[in-house]
C-alpha cells in the first residue's frame, strides 16, 4: 500500500472520529500501526486534524461570522467568546508543559489507550445515567466558570484514548449543559485548541517536512476536511435522540479488545 494511500485512510478514520467521544488521536496512533505508517513525533497526526477543524468552521461560517460581527451589542455573543477563551486556557497551558512527555511517553503505550478507552466509556456510561438536569440550552450561555471547568476537561485528552471531545462533552453535561450545547460548544472549541497544537508542532517540524512528508499530510488534511464535514451535523442529530451511551459501549468494546491482543501477543 502507497503511503498516500495510507495517508487518506488515516484522513479518513481522523475527520469520523474528532467530534465522536472516542478519541481520533488514540484511533490515528492504532491506525498507524496497523497500516505501518511511519509518524515519527506525531507531526502527521496532529496536523491532518486541522483538515476536521476547517470542516466545521465551514459548516458553522454563519455562526462564526455572526458571533464575530455583534460581539460589540450581543451579550450572548460576548459572553460565548469570553468563554471559549478562558476555556482554551487550561490545555493550552498543560500542552505546554507536558507534550514531550504526551508524545514520548503516554502516545507510545497501546495499554494506557487501551485503559482509557475502557474507563472514559464507562464516566460517559455514569454520566449519561445520573447526570444533573440541565439549565444551559445553548451553547451561546454557558457561564464564563462553568466554561473554564470544561476547559479542565479537556485537559485529560492528553491521555490518547480519553478524547477531547468526550472530555469536553461530559464536563459539560455533568455542569448541567444540554447534550447538543455540549457538542456544539466542544466544536468551537475545538478551533483555538486544534489551531494552536498545529502551529506548535509546525513550528517543531519545520525542518523535517520534506516534499514526500508535505504530500501525505496534504492528503490526510483534505480527507480529513471531506470526512468531518459530512459527520458532524448528523452526529449532532443523533446525539440529541439517543444520547453517547452507544459511542461508550463502543469505547469499552475496543478497549477490552486491545487489552485481549496486548495480553495474547505478550503470551507468544
Amino acid at each position: 500500500m502507497s503511503p498516500l494511500l495510507k495517508a487518506a485512510i488515516l484522513g479518513i478514520v481522523q475527520g469520523i472520529t474528532e467530534f465522536l467521544p472516542v478519541s481520533s488521536t488514540a484511533h490515528l496512533l492504532i491506525g498507524n500501526r496497523l497500516l505501518g505508517f511511519d509518524d515519527p513525533g506525531g507531526v502527521f497526526t496532529t496536523m491532518i486534524q486541522l483538515g476536521s477543524i476547517f470542516a466545521v468552521m465551514w459548516l458553522y461560517r454563519q455562526k462564526i461570522v455572526r458571533i464575530v460581527s455583534s460581539l460589540g451589542a450581543d451579550p450572548d455573543a460576548r459572553n460565548f467568546a469570553i468563554a471559549v477563551i478562558v476555556a482554551v486556557i487550561p490545555l493550552l497551558v498543560v500542552g505546554a508543559l507536558f507534550s514531550k512527555f504526551v508524545k514520548q511517553v503516554l502516545q507510545g503505550s497501546l495499554t494506557i489507550i487501551a485503559v482509557a478507552f475502557i474507563v472514559g466509556g464507562v464516566v460517559m456510561l455514569v454520566v449519561e445515567r445520573l447526570r444533573p438536569h440541565a439549565d444551559v440550552l445553548d451553547a451561546e450561555r454557558i457561564p464564563i466558570g462553568r466554561a473554564f471547568l470544561v476547559g479542565l476537561g479537556q485537559t485529560l485528552a492528553l491521555i490518547p484514548g480519553v478524547s477531547r471531545s468526550g472530555g469536553t462533552i461530559v464536563a459539560a453535561m455533568l455542569l448541567r449543559v444540554d447534550r447538543p450545547a455540549a457538542a456544539e460548544f466542544s466544536f468551537f472549541l475545538a478551533m483555538p485548541t486544534m489551531m494552536a497544537a498545529f502551529a506548535h508542532d509546525l513550528v517543531d517540524a519545520r525542518h523535517e517536512l520534506g516534499a514526500a512528508r508535505v504530500e501525505e499530510i496534504a492528503v490526510g488534511f483534505v480527507m480529513a476536511f471531506i470526512a468531518s464535514a459530512l459527520v458532524v451535523r448528523p452526529f449532532l442529530a443523533y446525539a440529541r435522540r439517543n444520547g453517547f451511551a452507544p459511542f461508550a459501549w463502543y469505547r469499552i468494546g475496543l478497549g477490552l479488545v486491545m487489552l485481549i491482543a496486548i495480553y495474547a501477543m505478550a503470551a507468544a
